[in-house]
């Protein structure tokens, strides 16, 4: 495992929040929205943020918006993602994490250059499984 970051979920207002935490730290943020990924998304939420990644210098935080339709709960809204160094160890730690859990998404390649998966363990937290494609291994 390279890092563990934590993964924050908005409802709708994603792009404030992460303008106002960039502002607060001076770091370089990127906000990409379900129109810009080509996504297919419910109407309505095209513009809504897909994926926002802040950074100053090694501190990561990233976040988005939630899904149009699924239920929301404040204090429940994070998830912490874990960034692998390769796909191996992650289907690895995807396994052993997903145990007594519910998977929310099987580990897969996606639109961001990375093989990624999600699900709630056993005890209710929530867990990502990035591995950016140069790390194929």
């Amino acid at each position: 495992m390279k890092a563990f970051h934590t993964y924050l979920i908005f409802d709708g207002n994603a792009r404030e929040a992460m303008t106002f935490y960039q502002q607060c730290t001076g770091g370089e943020l990127s906000i990409q929205t379900f129109a810009e990924a080509k996504m297919d998304a419910p109407p309505g939420s095209e513009n809504s943020v897909i994926h926002a990644r802040l950074q100053k210098g090694p501190a990561i935080l990233m976040a988005s918006d939630s899904m149009a339709g699924e239920p929301f709960t404040q204090g429940n809204n994070f998830f912490v993602s874990i960034d692998c160094e390769s796909i191996e160890e992650t289907k690895k730690l995807f396994t052993a994490f997903s145990e007594n859990g519910k998977i929310i998404m099987e580990p897969q390649d996606t639109f961001w250059e990375a093989y990624f998966g999600m699900l709630t363990d056993k005890f209710g937290i929530g867990w990502m499984f990035n591995c950016e494609r140069g790390n194929k291994g």
